[in-house]
Parts: structure tokens; sequence; C-alpha cells
């Protein structure tokens, strides 16, 4: 188990900093190796296979390195490990950045639509191009929800279950789905294994993220809305968040999207079709921060009473 005095501390770093940007990242590092696989494998026959096997090999390399480096700091001395513990939190939390991010995109659709739509495109995957300032406000809001489940509660999720090498090889495993987990021609049988590895790592933090914040708003009705709005999704688990969020602005997310010049026609969560506002984005940035607390908190309980190895 991780010392909860290194939670802390790499949540706070987080929290102060949020990514560095001009530090080396390993989320980065990640994807170089990601990219390698797929441009050399992702051809030709066998492709599911290849796929999985890329995959599963990166996913198990990441946290047996991990493991083995962690062992001998403990080895070498406590604050050795603790610090390395401290550093892999920080790099794996992303609280900061998403709040910073889509609050920029708010503030660049209020100068202008085209500097809104360019901003809104650094955090999500779709095609921008052609949004309506309604749209952008509703990408950045979705992506918000979302991201809280896989960039701040699943990781603490999978650092209570197994340590932060359980919580970097989720780390490996989000950023494989983000990078080739996707149902068009070029990834549909590479990326299947990464995907559904990807479905499984977040069933579990997706509905306790929607839980989280339908606890912040203090409106235990919604669990209702989020049950039955949670599954009007391509994913089996963004639907979660993204729902509890549209509960709790009551508006409408989802519709159709292009992904890669493809468009996929997504489930509606929610029914009023509202115009949203910065007021929105003000009270689900409050939404997220506070339910992110809850889950360090929590994380910090399991860690404070479970023993140190």
């Amino acid at each position: 188990m991780t010392n909860p005095i290194s939670l802390l501390i790499g949540w706070l770093l987080d929290l102060l900093f949020g990514d560095p940007a001009r530090l080396p990242h390993p989320i980065v590092w990640f994807g170089k190796a990601i990219a390698f696989c797929e441009h050399r494998l992702n051809h030709g026959s066998h492709r599911l296979f290849k796929g999985a096997l890329t995959a599963v090999i990166l996913i198990l390399f990441v946290f047996v390195l991990t493991w083995f480096v962690r062992s001998q700091c403990s080895m070498f001395n406590v604050q050795c490990s603790m610090a390395l513990d401290a550093i892999i939190i920080f790099y794996c939390l992303a609280g900061t950045t998403l709040i910073r991010e889509v609050r920029e995109v708010f503030l660049a659709l209020d100068r202008s639509l085209e500097e809104g739509r360019e901003r809104v495109a650094r955090i999500v995957g779709r095609d921008t191009s052609e949004l309506s300032a309604q749209e952008v406000r509703t990408a950045a809001l979705e992506t918000l929800a979302e991201n809280l489940s896989d960039g701040v509660i699943a990781p603490l999720f999978w650092l209570a279950l197994l340590g932060t090498p359980g919580m970097f090889a989720y780390k490996m495993v989000n950023t494989l789905d983000s990078m080739i987990g996707y149902r068009t021609e070029r990834y549909k049988d590479f990326g299947c294994w990464a995907a559904h590895i990807d479905d499984i790592a977040n069933y579990i933090p997706a509905r306790l993220t929607a839980l989280l914040m339908i606890l912040v708003s203090g409106n235990l009705k919604l669990l209702g809305f989020v049950w039955r709005n949670g599954r009007n999704h391509a994913s089996p688990n963004s639907g979660y968040p993204e729902a509890a969020l549209a509960g709790i602005l009551n508006c409408r997310f989802g519709g159709p999207h292009y992904y890669f010049g493809q468009i996929f026609d997504k489930p509606y969560i929610g029914d009023n079709e509202r115009l949203l506002t910065t007021d929105d984005m003000k009270t689900a940035i409050r939404v997220n921060r506070t339910a992110e607390v809850m889950m360090v908190i929590v994380v910090l309980f399991i860690t404070f009473f479970l023993p140190v190895r």
C-alpha cells in the first residue's frame, strides 16, 4: 500500500501545479510506445491478436517496472519509496489541468466562436470545426464529467486497490483506449482489446464517480436519473458521470458527433435542451473538485488504516 503522506503530497502537487508542461511526462512516453507498436503491427492479418498482445504486454510492463523500481527504493530507504510514490501520484492525477482547460474553453468562447472551437479541440477527440457555441460548451462539460472518472477517481481507485504500480498501469490502460480504442476502420480490430480492458478498469470507478457527484449535489433523487440515462452512451461507463452532471445541471448531453471523419450518433442524456452558461461551468467545476476531495479522503482513510509495505 502507498503511504498516506505520499498521497497527500502528490495530490497537493497536482492541486497547485497541474500537469508539469515543462517536465517530461510519463503519459507522453506511454503514447510514444503505443504509437510505435501501432505503426508496426496494425496492418496485415491477425490485427486483433496483435492488438491484444500489445495492450497486455504494455500494461504488464508498466505494472512490473513500477513495482520493481518501487521495491528497490524501499530497500534503499522508506523516504525514497515515499518520494517515488508522491511523484507517480502527481503525474497520474489530472484534476487541476482538466478544470483549467474547461474554464479556458468558456473564456475563449466569450471572445469568439472560432477560439472556443480551437480551445475545446485540446480536450476532446471529436471534430470541433463546425460546432456551435452550445455544442462547444456541451463538449467541454461532457469531458469534464467523463474525465473526472478517467483522470481522478479511477486512478485513485486503483491506487487504493493496487498501490502506485496499479495506478500507473491504469494510466497505460487509459492511454491505450484514448489512442486506439475506437471503432473506426483503422482501429476496430487492433484497438478492440484496449477498449475492452479500459471498460473493465473503469466499470466501478465510473459509477463511483457518478455517486460522488450526486452526493456533492445533495439531490439523491438523481440516482434514478443516472440509472436510466447512464446507459445512453456508446461507452458502458462514460454515460454515468455525464448523466450525473446532466442531472445536476438539468441539461442535455450527447447527440451525433464526428470522430476521424465518421459520424457517431450517440444517444441523448437528459431531456432539457437549454442553453448552457458560464454559471453552469462554475457549478460543474465545484462539483468536480468536491467529488475529488471526497475521493482523496476515502483513499487516505484506506491507506492510513491498512499496513504500508
